[in-house]
């Protein structure tokens, strides 16, 4: 696998992005820069009482998701938190990547968990908005939080791998930085977020979770309360009713709803009282 990916880097990649073939032409017309549409200009939210939007794998309509431009845009946009996927790699580093292998983002192809950062750093993009900039390469965690320093755009971390190896490096980064409190860490498996809170509370920090979920259920809420500390509720808008929305709201616990891509949408959530909404193209 290691020599294929050197052929495809050596070779096929330059011809792919080689300016005087048309490859990378029809590329730009099939992932142009998209608008992202305001929620104030249309009526949802108000200064006094705003949507905290959150960018989806960061601001996708001008870069791929989960590249360190993504969150840049962010950060420039003023968003209230920015989400991101973390993978580990064979030789132990924290890289930002939705799925565990590089089929869908990249032109050579591995499993990350099989592969060390120096090879994915030779990777080049082959998906999503601006893909063909200069030097556009994976992130490491550690690249993507320093975005966030000095800012007050929250990094939101979704654990994407099995089991809770190096869930203290994702702590420790965050006190390093002195970003818990603006940190929020995201999981399906409560057991990766009850680690979490665990090993915060032991160096006397807290850090706020969020459970993700499908359906909103009681048995869902009793679960991400059972963790303690600063936990809320991270769920699927196409996947719940308004009754099953209006049940987190009505236990009390922060929620959040994702992925709320249309005015509409927004604005409805907005009149139920959800004020946290996870987004692609929306922004205040």
């Amino acid at each position: 696998m290691a020599f294929i990916n050197t052929i495809i880097s050596m070779v096929l990649v330059p011809l792919f992005f080689c300016p005087y073939l048309p490859f990378i032409q029809i590329a730009k017309i099939i992932y142009p820069e998209k608008e992202v549409i305001s929620l104030s200009e249309n009526g949802v939210g108000s200064a006094e009482d705003p949507v905290y939007l959150t960018a989806h794998r960061g601001i996708t309509a001008v870069a791929p998701e989960n590249t360190l431009p993504s969150y840049e845009k962010a950060v420039e946009l003023g968003f209230y938190s920015a989400e991101c996927d973390i993978q580990l790699t064979s030789d132990g580093y924290w890289v930002l990547n939705h799925n565990s292998d590089t089929d869908k983002m990249f032109c050579q192809y591995s499993e990350i968990s099989e592969t060390t950062l120096e090879e994915l750093r030779s990777y080049s993009y082959k998906y999503g908005a601006n893909f063909w900039q200069e030097g556009l390469k994976i992130a490491t965690l550690d690249e993507y939080l320093d975005v966030f320093v000095g800012t007050t755009t929250r990094p939101q971390i979704e654990i994407k791998t099995n089991g809770n190896d190096k869930l203290d490096v994702v702590v420790d980064e965050l006190i390093e930085r002195d970003m818990c409190e603006l940190a929020i860490i995201i999981s399906f498996d409560i057991g990766q977020l009850k680690a979490v809170h665990d090993y915060a509370s032991s160096k006397g920090v807290d850090i706020e979770l969020w459970y993700l979920c499908d359906e909103i259920t009681d048995d869902v809420i009793a679960t991400a309360n059972s963790v303690g500390g600063n936990m809320w509720l991270s769920a699927s808008y196409e996947k719940n009713t308004t009754a099953s929305i209006q049940k987190a709201l009505d236990a009390g616990i922060g929620v959040s709803l994702w992925t709320v891509n249309t005015v509409e949408d927004a604005k409805m959530l907005y009149d139920m009282g959800v004020r946290y909404m996870e987004t692609d193209i929306l922004c205040n």
